[in-house]
């Protein structure tokens, strides 16, 4: 008989696993130890990650994040990670997401034959791309200088639609170049973005092993969880997703748990334990944050009114928001003029005199 979990008790368990019930203390955890706990912290906007590390660890700075991330000893890389986006991963857990990430199969390109780009010319540029950028710091453009002379004039060809034109067709499998361990974000030269390759710590491991070793990071953090839970974190196929989880389910090394009625969700095998208490107190959490993205069911966190302010058409990250008790009960921004930082919060429903002083604790923070 599966073990019987209610949805409060796993949503406890994330919370306190995702260092948000009570953030470290100082000396108690790093950056590259806040971002594990979440597995990736999603970065198109790093200031956004920053606040996603800061929220969990009592005392960090923006700084501390960027000396995380640029330097001497770097324990965070910025790159593209899960859905092709851009995210913080540790640099320690780097072979396991670049083994992991090209395992998940891709979508059909979106692009025409004569602008796509077939897979052996997938390969020859990514190759370039980790040749160009070993030991070096290059721009955008100084990077496509660099890729078109390895390859060929075919890499540079403006078939790829932009924000404000045509990017070179080299572009479109840039993602997977960061995906695969050839590129990643380095320090801004000036205003301008520049890439390097990150640090090669130790072999990549085999396809099938990184599978199964990201399913069980992922069920550890934001467990109980349904494979296409898994695969919608991944954007990946749920059939696939599906037997990634039945193989693991018959070696022994995933289990399946009853929570409230929901189909079939699984924990790693024997991590079956879930806080008696539930969650209490208030948070505000920024942009993209791990915790809103990859827990679900999606109508339990974000109940009644959230579901329609706080998502954007079903999908989560697109709205900073505020957390009572451990679920979403409005949303949040803020506007800064000089050297002065409004931040207003709008509940979708009233607060207690505990709540608002605990609000005004995260506002100040």
């Amino acid at each position: 008989m599966s073990v019987a979990v209610s949805w409060s008790a796993a949503n406890a368990r994330r919370v306190e696993r995702q260092f948000l019930r009570a953030p470290a203390k100082p000396g108690e955890a790093t950056p590259a130890d806040a971002v594990d706990a979440m597995l990736a912290a999603q970065a198109q906007v790093l200031s956004a990650a920053e606040l996603s590390v800061g929220v969990r660890l009592d005392g960090t700075t923006r700084q501390d994040v960027r000396d995380a991330l640029w330097g001497d000893a770097p324990s965070l890389v910025k790159t593209f990670g899960p859905r092709g986006t851009i995210h913080l991963l540790p640099t320690a857990e780097l072979p396991l997401w670049t083994s992991a990430l090209p395992a998940v199969p891709g979508r059909p390109s979106p692009f025409k034959a004569e602008a796509g780009m077939t897979p052996g010319q997938t390969e020859e540029v990514v190759a370039a791309i980790g040749a160009a950028l070993d030991g070096a710091q290059l721009t955008i453009d100084e990077l496509s200088d660099e890729v078109v002379a390895r390859t060929g004039p075919w890499a540079g060809d403006l078939v790829t639609p932009a924000f404000q034109g045509m990017w070179p067709r080299w572009r479109q499998v840039m993602h997977k170049a960061g995906q695969r361990g050839a590129l990643c974000f380095a320090p801004n030269r000036g205003r301008k973005v520049t890439y390097t390759r990150p640090p090669q710590l130790e072999s990549p491991l085999d396809a099938e092993t990184a599978s199964a070793r990201l399913v069980r990071r992922f069920l550890s953090a934001y467990g109980p969880a349904t494979p296409r839970e898994f695969a919608k974190w991944l954007s990946g196929p749920a059939g696939w997703a599906s037997g990634l989880f039945d193989s693991l389910a018959s070696a022994g090394e995933i289990e399946a748990v009853d929570m409230d009625g929901e189909p079939a969700s699984w924990v790693v095998a024997g991590d079956t334990a879930f806080p008696e208490e539930p969650v209490r107190g208030v948070r505000l959490l920024p942009y993209f944050d791990a915790y809103v993205i990859a827990s679900h069911p999606r109508a339990r966190l974000f109940p009644g009114r959230a579901y329609e302010r706080a998502l954007a058409g079903g999908q989560a990250g697109n709205f900073p928001v505020l957390l009572v008790d451990g679920v979403v009960a409005g949303v949040w921004h803020q506007r800064r003029a000089g050297r002065r930082t409004t931040v207003t919060v709008e509940p979708l429903g009233p607060l207690t005199a505990r709540q608002e002083r605990g609000l005004a604790g995260q506002v100040e923070r």
